[in-house]
Order: C-alpha cells, then sequence, then structure tokens
C-alpha cells in the first residue's frame, strides 16, 4: 500500500537549479518502493520523454508535470507587481489531452510569453485548462506571495480564480516543510484559504536534489552556473537542506497533522494516467504529394526507383536488378516510402536551386535504392557496400539519412522545407551539454579555489571521455586524491555533478518534420538568438516516432563547387571527376594534403606517405585505418599494402571478404559478411552480431557465438577455427569503420586532392575564402600557397574583390579577410569602381560610400596595404585620413594635402598588417631568425595539436598578449600568447620560471615545454620549462656551426672567401666543415682554431656564400 507520492521534482533539466540525475532519481524511487513519481522541472519539459521511457521501463509511474512561471497580468505585458515578473505554479498532465495542452502551454511560453522567463497568464492557462491539474506551487508562487505580505483578501482572490477554472478536483494548495520561517506562515493560511474555499491541500517537497547529502554538490552547481566560489557568502544559493527527495516514511512523519495532505498525493496520482506512445517505427511521418496516377507513396517510390535505375544502369544489370527488388520490398513491408520520398524532395530540391550536395555520408551510401533515386553518388554494388548496414528489417527504427550541402546554402534547404512542410512543422533541435568528468573536476576545483596547476594535474589523469568512477580504479589517481583533503572533497562533489545537464544549444544538423503542427507532437524552446527548437532531444523525438533528418553544411562542397565556378570563368568545365587521375595519386603519396577533405592532419599525411595509395579503394582505407580499433592493424595493412609481409586468412572462406584489404577486418560490413557466409547468417542476423559486439553485450554475444559456430560447422569449418574467427571479427565489430561512410567521404576527399593537384591556384583560392573568418587556418593556407609556388597577389583597393580569387596563376588577397570592413563595405567599393578605377586616395575618399565605410575600415584597408598602387606611404595615409576626421572636414569634398610625415613617427608595415589582418603577410617578423628557428625547434605551433599529453616541444614565437597573476601563494606567473608563421599557442609560465622576468608583448621568444590538451578545446598549450630570447639564441644556445661544401662545385675562390669570414669573426664557438658528394657527407674537418660569434652578420654571410641550406646551428644546451 503506497503512503505518499512526490509531485514536485527538479530534475538536473532544471538546468541551474536541479541535480537530479534521471537515473538515479528512479533507483532512489525504486529503493524507497514508490510506484510512481512525477517530473516538474522549472519552465520547460526537456526530460519528460526520458523521464517517462525510463520510469516505464523500470515498471512505475511516470507523472509528467511542469512548474510554469505565470506573469502577474498578461504574458505578453512586461510589467511587475512589486518587482516580481512571474509566480510558480506546477501543472500536472492527467491524460493525452492535458499531455497536449501541457506542451502548448510551455511551447507559447517561450514563444510568446517570454520576459526573463517563459511565462504564460491565467487567460491562456483557462484556454488550455483540460486534462491538467493544478497545485498553488512554492514560496514563489501567487498564493504564497500575498499570504506572506498577510494579503489573505488577495489571496483567497487568486484562490477562487484558479478553483473557478480547475474545480474541486484538480486544483489543490500545496502545502511544503522546508525548514523556511516563511513555510510556517504560507501553511497557516493555505489552512484557512482550504476551510474558506474548499479546496484541498497536497504536501509535496520542491525536490532538487536526491540525498540530503547532495546538498554540497547541488551548492557547487549553483557556484558554477553563476560564476562565483562556493565560500561566497554574497552569491545566489537556496539555504534549505530539505528539498531532497524524501522516503515515504519522511513525508508522512513531516506531515502528520496533516494526513488529507499526504492521501491527496495518492488520490492526484490516481487521477493522472497519462500514456505517450513510445513507437519508433510507426512514425509519425509528414504526408507527400502524390503525382496524378499514384496512389500510395510505395507506388511513386517504385516508379521513380526504376526510373532511376534505367538511367543508372542503360544498359542494364541483373545484380543490380535483384537488388534493387529485395530493397524495396523492405521499405514497403516496413512503411517507409515517404520517408524515402520526402529525402529525396529535399535533395532534388536543393540540385534543383543549385546548392551544392554531397555524394552520401554514413551508412545511406549503401542503399541502391538511394542512388538510383540520385539521393547519394556511389554505386553500393562497386564498392560491395551492404543495404542491411543501412536498414535492417529487424532493427525496429526509422533509417537515418544523413545530407552534406554546402554550409554557405543550408539555410536554403531549411526554409525550402519549413515551405514544403508549414513552418509550423518544422524545427531544429535541442541539444543539452552535460558536465563531462575532466570538466567537471576543473569546474568544482575552480569554486572550491584549489591552485589551477594542482586541478590541471589531476584532471589530466582522467583519460578522456572516461567516467570518474572507472577512472577513479587507477591507483596513482586514488592515491593522489587521498594525499589532501581538498582533493577528496573535489571528487566528492565532482562524482555527484558528473552527467548533469549543463546548459542547451542548437543541434548542429537536425531537423524534425510532423504531419500535424509541432506543438501536437512535442513542446517548443526559444533560443535566445530568436530560433525555434523542439524541447526534446534527438532521442527522445526519435522514441516518439518522429522524423527528424540531419541537414548539414559542410564547407568542403562549398569548396568544390567555387573552384569549379573558377575554372568555369577560364573555360573549363569539370562534370565528372575521374577517379584514376595520376597527379592526385601522386600528391596523395607524397603526404601534400594541407586542404585535403579528411586528410590533412600529421597521421593522416603519415599514413598516406607510407601507404602510398594507387586507387580509389585505398584512400577509403586511409580513412577507416585512422582509427582507435584498427589502428593495431595499420602495420599489417601497410606491409601486406606493400608487399612487405604475405597476405594470409584464417579460412579461404575469408579471402573475398578480405581480399581488398589484404586480410585485415577494417569495415563494420565486413564483420556482417563474415557471419553471413562463414556462418550462414542472414544479413539482417549479421547486422545484429555486430551491433551486439559492438556494444560488448557479453550475453548476447555468447548466444550468438554458439549459432556462429554451428552454422560455420555446417559449411565444413572445424570448431576452432569458427571459434578463432569470432574472436578475430569482436573488437572490429564496435571500432571498424562504417564502409559506406567511408567510401562517400573519401570520394569527396578524392574530389579535393584531385583540385588541388590539377588545378591548384582555383582550388586554393576557393578553400581561402571558404576560411577567411579564421585568421589562423588563413595563415596556414597562405604558407602551404608559399609552398606549392603560388604567388599572393596583395590586396588591391582597384583589383580585390571580397572574396580571394585566382589571376593568372596567381592569387589576389580578398578584401573580405580584412578585419572590420564587412561585406556592405567591400560590396560598395566593388559596385563603384565599375564607375572607373580609383585614381587616388583622394580620389576614393570622394567616392567611398560613408554610410557603409567608417573610420575604421578606412584604417584597417590602409594598414592592410590596400591603396599601396596608389600611394605606399600607409602612416602618411593614416594621418592625412586621421587629419580629414578630427578637421570635421567632408570627405567628399576638398582635396588631401600631401603632409610632410616625421620619419620618427612611422609604423612597422608589418604591425599594420597583423592588426588589420590577424596575420602578416608581406613578411614575418620571424623570417631573420630562420637558421634559429630550424637548429632549435622540432615543430610548428600548427602541428602541437599532433603531439600527446607532456610530450616535449620546442617552439619559437613573437609574445602577442600576457596575462599576470597571482598564485594561491602570491607568487607572479604568466600566461603568454605565442605566434609563429602558423599560428597561436598559450603558454604557462609558472612562478619558478618567471621569477626576476619580464615578458613584454612584442619578445621573440624561443621556448621549451610540454604540450598539455584541455578538455573542451581545440588547441592544446605549452607547460614552459626553459625560455630563450631569439636574438640571444644564436650567440647562447649554438655549440658549433656545421657548414656543408659540396667538393664538385665548391672553388678554391669560395673556400679562400670561407676562410676569410671565419678568420674575421672572433668567439667561442666551433665550425665544422662537412663536404659532400651526391647528398652524402664524405668527411668532416673541424679546425681547432677557428673558433666565432654565430652572430646575425656572421650567419647572413656564411649563408649568402654557401646557399641557406648549408649553414646550419647545433646545440648541445637546448
Amino acid at each position: 500500500m503506497d503512503k505518499f507520492i512526490h509531485l514536485h521534482v527538479h530534475t538536473d533539466y532544471s538546468l541551474l537549479d536541479g541535480v537530479c540525475r534521471i537515473d538515479r532519481l528512479i533507483e532512489k524511487a525504486i529503493d524507497y518502493k514508490y510506484r510512481a513519481a512525477a517530473i516538474t522541472d522549472h519552465g520547460n519539459m526537456f526530460g519528460v520523454i526520458e523521464f517517462y521511457d525510463a520510469m516505464m521501463k523500470a515498471g512505475l509511474k511516470p507523472i509528467i508535470g511542469e512548474e510554469f512561471y505565470v506573469a502577474p497580468t498578461s504574458m505578453r505585458d512586461k510589467k511587475t507587481v512589486g518587482g516580481v515578473s512571474n509566480f510558480h505554479l506546477t501543472v500536472l498532465a492527467m491524460n493525452e489531452r492535458g499531455y497536449k495542452n501541457l506542451m502548448k502551454l510551455t511551447s507559447l511560453a517561450y514563444l510568446e510569453g517570454f520576459y526573463y522567463k517563459p511565462r504564460i497568464d491565467k487567460e491562456i492557462l483557462k484556454n488550455y485548462s483540460e486534462g491538467l491539474i493544478v497545485m498553488s506551487g512554492c514560496l514563489k508562487g501567487e498564493i504564497p506571495y500575498y499570504l506572506l505580505r498577510n494579503d489573505y483578501e488577495t489571496a483567497y482572490k487568486v484562490a477562487k480564480e484558479y478553483l473557478e477554472i480547475f474545480g474541486h478536483n484538480r486544483f489543490y494548495l500545496e502545502m511544503m516543510r522546508l525548514g523556511f520561517k516563511e513555510n510556517d506562515i504560507v501553511n497557516a493560511g493555505l489552512v484557512k484559504l482550504s476551510r474558506d474555499l474548499g479546496i484541498p491541500i497536497v504536501a509535496t517537497n520542491d525536490v532538487h536534489f536526491i540525498d540530503r547529502t547532495d546538498k554540497e554538490a547541488h551548492d557547487a552547481l549553483l557556484a558554477i552556473q553563476t560564476n562565483t566560489y562556493i565560500d561566497e557568502t554574497d552569491r545566489f544559493r537556496m539555504e534549505s537542506e530539505e528539498i531532497y527527495f524524501k522516503s515515504p516514511d519522511e513525508m508522512v512523519g513531516l506531515f502528520s497533522d496533516h494526513p488529507e495532505a499526504i492521501e491527496n498525493t495518492l488520490k492526484i496520482a490516481e487521477q493522472c494516467n497519462l500514456l505517450i506512445e513510445l513507437d519508433p517505427v510507426n512514425a509519425h511521418l509528414p504526408s507527400c504529394e502524390l503525382p496524378e496516377g499514384f496512389d500510395t507513396p510505395s507506388a511513386y517510390l517504385e516508379h521513380l526507383a526504376w526510373e532511376g535505375f534505367r538511367r543508372r544502369y542503360p544498359t542494364g544489370n541483373k545484380k543490380a536488378e535483384g537488388r534493387l527488388k529485395y530493397e524495396l520490398s523492405v521499405i514497403n513491408k516496413l512503411n517507409f516510402a515517404s520517408y524515402f520520398l520526402i529525402i529525396n524532395d529535399i535533395v532534388q530540391s536543393a540540385k534543383a536551386m543549385g546548392v551544392p550536395v554531397g555524394p552520401g555520408r554514413g551508412s545511406a551510401v549503401g542503399s541502391l535504392t538511394l542512388y538510383v533515386l540520385g539521393v547519394t553518388e556511389i554505386d553500393p554494388l562497386k564498392y560491395n557496400l551492404l543495404f542491411e548496414r543501412f536498414l535492417n528489417p529487424s532493427r525496429v527504427s526509422l533509417p537515418d539519412v544523413d545530407i552534406d550541402f554546402g554550409d554557405e546554402q543550408r539555410d536554403k534547404i531549411i526554409a525550402h522545407v519549413e515551405q514544403r512542410y508549414g513552418k509550423n512543422n518544422v524545427a531544429q533541435i535541442i541539444t543539452f551539454g552535460t558536465m563531462a568528468s575532466r570538466a567537471v573536476v576543473r569546474d568544482v576545483g575552480r569554486i572550491l579555489r584549489i591552485p589551477y596547476g594542482e586541478v590541471d594535474r589531476l584532471a589530466k589523469k582522467i583519460p578522456m571521455g572516461m567516467s570518474l568512477e572507472h577512472a577513479m580504479e587507477d591507483k596513482e589517481l586514488r592515491k593522489l586524491i587521498a594525499s589532501k583533503d581538498e582533493y577528496k572533497r573535489m571528487m566528492e562533489i565532482a562524482k555527484r555533478l558528473e552527467g548533469v545537464a549543463r546548459h542547451v544549444s542548437t543541434h548542429a544538423a537536425g531537423i524534425v518534420i510532423t504531419p500535424k503542427e509541432l506543438t501536437e507532437f512535442v513542446p517548443l524552446y526559444k533560443a535566445p538568438d530568436g530560433n525555434t527548437m523542439t524541447q526534446y532531444s534527438m532521442k527522445s523525438l526519435e522514441k516518439i516516432g518522429l522524423l527528424k533528418i540531419d541537414i548539414l553544411g559542410l564547407r568542403t562542397l562549398t569548396v568544390v563547387e567555387k573552384t569549379k565556378q573558377y575554372l568555369k570563368e577560364r573555360g573549363i568545365e569539370i562534370d565528372r571527376i575521374p577517379l584514376n587521375d595520376s597527379k592526385t595519386f601522386r600528391l596523395l603519396q607524397r603526404g601534400e594534403t594541407v586542404g585535403v577533405f579528411q586528410l590533412e592532419s600529421e597521421g593522416m599525411r603519415s599514413i598516406l606517405k607510407r601507404l602510398r595509395p594507387t586507387n580509389f579503394k585505398d584512400i577509403m582505407a586511409v580513412l577507416a585505418l585512422y582509427r582507435p580499433g584498427p589502428m593495431e592493424q595499420k602495420e599489417t595493412f601497410i606491409k601486406r599494402k606493400r608487399g612487405e609481409e604475405p597476405v594470409t586468412y584464417l579460412h579461404p572462406m575469408l579471402e573475398p571478404i578480405l581480399k581488398e584489404t589484404y586480410g585485415v577486418i577494417l569495415y563494420q560490413e565486413q564483420v556482417i559478411q563474415i557471419a553471413h557466409q562463414v556462418a550462414g547468417l542472414s544479413l539482417s542476423e549479421a547486422d545484429l552480431l555486430r551491433r551486439a559486439m559492438g556494444k560488448k553485450e557479453k550475453e548476447v554475444m555468447r548466444k550468438m557465438e554458439e549459432k556462429f559456430v554451428e552454422g560455420a560447422k555446417k559449411k565444413g569449418v572445424d570448431e576452432a577455427t569458427a571459434r578463432k574467427i569470432f574472436e578475430y571479427m569482436e573488437p572490429f565489430a564496435g571500432y571498424g569503420f562504417n564502409k559506406s561512410h567511408s567510401a562517400g567521404y573519401a570520394l569527396i576527399a578524392y574530389w579535393t586532392a584531385y583540385l588541388k593537384a590539377n588545378h591548384p591556384v582555383e582550388f586554393m583560392a576557393a578553400l581561402l575564402t571558404s576560411e577567411m573568418n579564421d585568421t589562423d587556418r588563413i595563415r596556414i593556407l597562405l604558407s602551404e600557397c608559399r609552398r606549392m609556388g603560388i604567388e599572393i597577389l596583395p590586396p588591391d583597393i582597384n583589383e580585390s574583390d571580397y572574396e580571394f580569387k585566382p589571376v593568372d596563376g596567381k592569387i589576389r588577397f580578398g578584401l573580405g579577410a580584412i578585419k572590420n570592413v564587412g561585406k556592405k563595405a567591400i560590396d560598395s567599393i566593388v559596385k563603384e569602381r565599375k564607375r572607373g578605377k580609383f585614381s587616388s586616395f583622394n580620389n576614393f575618399m570622394q567616392r567611398r560610400d560613408v554610410k557603409n565605410i567608417n573610420k575604421k575600415a578606412m584604417e584597417n584597408l590602409i594598414k592592410a596595404g590596400s591603396f599601396d598602387n596608389l600611394n605606399p606611404d600607409r602612416y602618411r595615409l593614416l594621418q592625412m585620413l586621421e587629419n580629414k576626421v578630427s578637421q570635421q572636414l567632408s570627405l567628399f569634398t576638398g582635396t588631401i594635402t600631401d603632409e610632410k610625415v616625421d620619419e620618427s613617427e612611422s609604423v612597422s608595415i608589418l604591425s599594420m598588417e597583423r592588426e588589420a589582418l590577424g596575420f602578416y603577410l608581406s613578411g614575418h617578423p620571424l623570417t631573420k631568425y630562420e637558421d634559429v628557428i630550424d637548429a632549435f625547434t622540432t615543430t610548428t605551433i600548427a602541428d602541437l595539436h599532433h603531439y600527446g599529453e607532456a610530450e616535449p616541444v620546442s617552439i619559437a614565437g613573437i609574445v602577442t598578449r600576457v596575462k599576470v597573476i597571482k598564485n594561491k601563494k602570491g607568487q607572479k606567473m604568466a600566461f603568454a600568447e605565442l605566434e609563429d608563421l602558423t599560428g597561436k599557442v598559450e603558454v604557462t609560465v609558472f612562478p619558478d620560471l618567471f621569477s626576476g622576468r619580464e615578458i613584454p608583448k612584442g619578445d621573440e621568444l624561443l621556448v621549451k615545454g610540454k604540450v598539455t590538451h584541455q578538455e573542451g578545446e581545440e588547441s592544446p598549450r605549452i607547460i614552459a620549462d626553459k625560455i630563450v630570447s631569439l636574438k640571444e639564441a644564436r650567440k647562447r644556445l649554438t655549440s658549433w656551426i656545421d657548414l656543408y661544401l659540396n667538393i664538385v662545385t665548391t672553388t678554391e675562390d669560395d673556400l679562400n672567401k670561407l676562410h676569410q669570414l671565419l678568420m674575421g669573426s672572433s668567439g667561442v664557438t666551433e665550425v665544422r666543415l662537412n663536404f659532400v658528394k651526391n647528398g652524402e657527407t664524405l668527411y668532416t674537418l673541424r679546425p681547432r682554431k677557428i673558433l666565432v660569434s654565430p652572430d646575425d652578420r656572421l650567419i647572413k654571410k656564411l649563408q649568402n656564400l654557401l646557399g641557406k641550406p648549408n649553414v646550419r646551428l647545433r646545440s648541445v644546451r637546448w
């Protein structure tokens, strides 16, 4: 027999406020033998489906509700009552009608009533009151508000209003005892109202955490979210320790004087009988418009498929014909024809609008139906791709077709979908950031004021993606935590907060389409940027059977399309890119893949150089190899590909499946094929086996292994071999790559490699344009252009457009990459230029669009060198501009005088460029240290992300920003941003190294240290061990100088000049003469009498005489 039911519960989806994770909440409910519980999060229904599903699976009754914010007047009025903009009200759904009204109300609150909080009002509540039970809320409710102010009359009036809307069976006065004196005042008033109006009282506990011991964790969460420290006295906090998920006995004891308040919780629970249909297969698909002559979606899909089949296979193909018949039969059996028609409509509409569409991604590439429709561009039969990996007849979920579109036109696709299916039927999808293990340790460490370095050291001992509980199995970590009480406290709090929902954001790609208005199926949320999203996450939407589609914006597709446009302007049309181009494969074999899709990282380049791909399937394999699972097999694959190791198979039946990957399992599809061919499992069963292996479902795998072995034995495979094969398959089911996805992305990778190899200028111009807003990326791409021998023409007010553009084998810098100028300003410049080029700076000033081109834009155009062809003295132009502004003269009239400027005030051109562009364009301050950098650095900043945690590195750069702080002990330390030609990095300089040192902005430094990776940050940092000024590095660090002399080309005159140079320098540094032939050192001389000073003057002269590569500084001191 039930004693009590919790009807007012905040999960962690009450962001900032609740720490009740749904899984822990249900565990506690089971422990206390509750048969039901409610979810009533603040102003949202984010967790409703997750809660409902988990409760039903646990055999408990879910009660769905929300604690609403109610406006004091109209929800559309931004008025307050006594400074209060909203009151709290607890609302529960009794049935399906109540649930739909709950969704409607919460959606209206966000879409129409938002003022600090999403708000409804009594009028809208009345309109959607059917099927709802209302409770008067916590101390922040409207009735308690007036009772606390001794205004019984108004409290009575408000209670009567709710009573008139909901009646005596659906309106309750909510009584709480949370340890506040205010509760006593309010409760006395509630009892009086109950007597006077006959309104029943109900007991709740305003649950925010699960156990009393969670109080500190809850307090810590508030400190984290408000960016304060836990020991601050004047921050936002909740004082009560009583707002936890109490046992029935605790609640009965608490309200022993009001047993009816306890009994009413049971009555309300009996009244609430909502059933939500969780059926991902019988989806709520929008209806498709069918042309005349077609009665069903299936009939129309078959018509389109066979029409497409004839286009793809004009001479016919028996195998493809059989495959298509099979696929269509499965699609029709599962009633998914409408889904395929919707996907096809979106893709064909995109193509008709000129939006670049990808060749396919994910398992959808394995569908012949999608290939013949023209949704994907890869023949699945040619690459042995499996339909069952995409759509398994035995699986109970909608198929998943993710589509890539050019990133600049993704909004166009969403607008089309809204226009086709109705704006009120389409929305983007919400996603929730949670507190991950490493991040939560850092957050808790910060609010406890534990020094950053200590927290950082501890956090790094937690492997990325691993739970704290799992990480604590490590003895070293346990020992470190046990060493200090504050570490123990930090970890205890962190464990309780791990996994808690932290913030809301928009899913990068997902949209949902419904057959009727969205709010019939899902509550809506309005983001601060104005975007309307579902309140339910992707997984929840799938559970209730809504159609979600991933519409991804892929920048690479825009780059490919733009490259083709540039080529078209030159009269070169590219309809189809051949997949056997030798120049492309030579580029890949050299690993020259900066800018090539998916193949750009150092690890990928290393694999490419070793593997030396010779065909398209090799590119597929490279994408699959660079994964955690098959990395162990990488060496085997590469050696076999190069013929350095024989290809072997555990059984001859594996050869046709593994031949293309040299006997190594790379793909999940190969696991399916092995189970099908060797053990006789159907492809559907084989896919279920792969999924079980991937999830490590031991019981399922044990049963499947026996079935696999029995099946293999029937096919003549002995038991020992069958078990070996099964064991060999196991790790790759989880870690192997999806072959269909590999094929789709390998094709895009090949396209970009082809364009880079065959049309480098156009491709790099398109690539630079696509990255225009990322200065770090532009810096890397400009460096790559220089390596490729492509000249970058500077920005020019008369020649540059908004974008980077190819010009006679060179690339003209795009004005859009200049900071604070903007597209409108540049468009106005280009438009005005059509009337004639600008003849002078003065001419430009007279003709410019003042509305769009402000002073800051003018300054940066000058600093970037855009006017150099009209007047190369940038400083003079800046002075002219300043004089005009200060004199407040019209820039449309008058003449700019050629004023004399003091040369001592001249500003470095390079500094100007960096300010206007974010990087140096015409040169770089570090180039004068090229020999030092070559000698004493181990990497560039751009390549730091290839280094693992705590790996030692040496880098060089210019200090662009410095922040000096004091640690807990009052010692000074610094965070310095260092920049080289390829990027920038933050360097941490701890007190022992920073002591007695200054690191001014603009310093050129050599830094030796260790790489560190912060969770949630893309860029690594460096912890400095040594710092040396680049100016002093030659003298301080050079142990000797290696000079390389070619014995064939070096003349006696060269040797004499060299001798004079060396004898003219006096110092303590040894010189070694290396005599080389055909790149090989034949012998080395170490003249004892020659000791030099390796200063800038000597090095330059040596480089001029022998050539830069033949002068090398060496060190044993760095």
